[in-house]
Parts: C-alpha cells; structure tokens; sequence
C-alpha cells in the first residue's frame, strides 16, 4: 500500500505539473525516478517535521499540490499546530501521507505507533480523513486526490495486504462501499462499519457472522471524514446491532463518528453498538501488528465471540425460550 501510493505520485506529477512530492528523512532512494524526472518538484528534507508543512503551506499558496510523506506519529502529533494553523485554517490542498497508521511499527514500541491519528486528524476543521483497505483501492483513492478542494490526511497501512476491493463500484471520497450483503433475510441483522485494513478483517467476520442464524451487512468507510452518513444510516436503521471497526483508539475514531451520527439522529431508535478498537492507554506490549491486535481482542475470533454475546440481547426478545443465537 504504501509503495503504491508513493509511486501515484509519480504518476500523477506526470499529468499535472503542480503536483510536489516532499519527504522527511525518508530512503534516499524513494521516489528515484521521479527526483530524476522533476527535480524541480521533489524534496527530500531532514528531521523537521515542522518545517516541511510549513514548507507544504507555501508552495499551496503559490498554486501547488504538495504530498508530504513521513512516520505517522511525527507527521500528526509532532506537527498537529502547523497542520491545524498553515494547512487547514487556510483550507490548502495538501495531501499528508502517514507511514504505518494504527500498531504496524509495533517492534518500536509507543513513539512510533499513531493510534490516535484518525481520532486527532478527523477532529480538525477542513481536514479530510482516508483510510483504504488495500494497494488497489489506494490506485483509486489517489486518481481523486488530485481535484480534491480539501487538505487529505491519507493513513497507510504496512503495505503487502490482501487484496479485497474490486472496481466494480467506483471510488469517490465520502462514500462508503458495500463490500458484503447476507443473502438471506433473517430477523436478525448485523451491520459492520469498518475501516482501512479492518476491513479486511471485517469480511472475514462477516462471513464467519453468518454461522449464526444473522444477516450481516458490511460497509467499507474508506473516508472516516467526511463519513458518508446517508449509507450508514440507511442500513443502520434495519439493524439490531451495528459493529464498528478500526485501528484506532476508541475514543473520537470512526466508532465514535458513527455513535454520534446514529444516536443524535434516531435518538431511541438507535440500534446497539459494538465498537471494536485499541484502548485508551499507550501500548506496553512489543511485537508484531498482529501479535498487538490479538492481544487487545481485535481477531476475527475474540470479534467473533464478543459480537455472539452481544446479540443474545435482541436474540432473546425476538425468540423467547430460545437458549442461543448459535
């Protein structure tokens, strides 16, 4: 995911000369071919994270489309102010590309993992939020980032991910994707909202879902902001449970968007929610991504179980005298 999107660049700096690529202590060789092509509109700075999106805000002004790539957590909380006061006070067209969103960097321990990155980038006025589960969808996501009026914060995964999404629905920024409908129509409905590569995840909960006597829908919530509430709540509203997913502290990511959305607009009506994400405290644990997301009850078989728990609730009003939803 992440060679594609970096290598988009490229690509698109070949269809429109204002597109400008800008790295932070990054590979010397990254982007070789393009530095050779347009040394002009390629820079490679040092450790100062702070200076390139200030760097970023004044070639916007001039009429450029900066994209500016480093490590998630120095690009975000390192340079929250500067982002919050050059880029999006200005509503600039700056695209920040986020090397390992979520615990991918888990071998290097709490400095280096962005879990609130979604929760701190979304709460910031002007700012879009992306998110995408696979290399593909990223080819996709960045053919749109071009046009785009808004500054994009674009959270990469580790990169070498399954690829899940097809074409078939074309990308647009704010919309989610259908990416799994049960068949069969029971009483019972489950929806998952999940995002980035959760969502690969999240099929597989799905598809696991549908062992119990459920119907489950899944919406792929590429773009957390703006979050494409016509969608969820279309399915929402024929759900007893709705199940959130992501790569991201609880606390203001996308489990907290759809919360909001739902319970402001159906007010009692509001089905249960299940958010699934890191807890509110900085990681301990040392490791791999998987390894971390095992142990903080982010696999499809600890989802699995939690979920199968929480819809005995509506299970028992529907059947009564019925034991289990299994």
């Amino acid at each position: 995911m992440r060679e594609t999107c970096i290598k988009m660049v490229h690509e698109l700096a070949k269809l429109d000369e204002r597109v400008v690529f800008i790295g932070s202590d990054l590979s010397p060789g990254l982007l070789k071919d393009m530095k050779a092509q347009y040394p002009d509109r390629y820079y490679m700075e040092g450790v100062y994270e702070q200076n390139i999106i200030g760097m970023a805000a004044g070639l916007a002004m001039d009429g450029y489309i900066p994209y500016v790539n480093t490590i998630a957590t120095f690009l975000t909380r390192r340079c929250y102010d500067q982002i919050a006061v050059d880029i999006c006070m200005h509503k600039l067209p700056i695209r920040l590309i986020s090397n390992g969103g979520g615990v991918v960097y888990a071998p290097l321990g709490p400095t280096h993992l962005a879990i609130e990155d979604i929760s701190i980038m979304r709460a910031l006025p002007n700012m879009t939020v992306v998110s995408v589960c696979d290399a593909n969808e990223m080819v996709r996501f960045m053919k749109e980032t071009i046009d785009w009026p808004h500054p994009i914060y674009i959270r990469l995964g580790k990169g070498y991910d399954e690829v899940v999404s097809t074409d078939n629905v074309p990308f647009k920024i704010g919309k989610a994707i259908k990416m799994h409908q049960t068949a069969a129509i029971n009483p019972l409905h489950v929806l998952l909202v999940s995002t980035g590569v959760m969502t690969q995840r999240a099929l597989k909960l799905a598809k696991t879902l549908e062992e119990l006597p459920v119907s489950v829908t899944l919406l792929h919530t590429h773009t957390v902001k703006p979050l494409d509430e016509e969608a969820i709540l279309h399915h929402a509203k024929q759900s007893q449970l709705v199940v959130t997913l992501e790569e991201n502290i609880l606390i203001g990511g996308l489990g907290s968007a759809v919360t909001d959305l739902l319970t402001e607009t159906l007010g009692l009506k509001t089905p249960l929610i299940k958010r699934f994400g890191l807890p509110d405290t900085f990681p301990e644990k040392y490791g791999s991504q998987e390894q971390l997301l095992d142990y903080y009850g982010l696999s499809v078989e600890k989802m699995f179980a939690e979920i199968s728990r929480q819809l005995q609730i509506n299970y028992a009003a529907l059947y009564p005298g019925r034991r289990s939803v299994a």
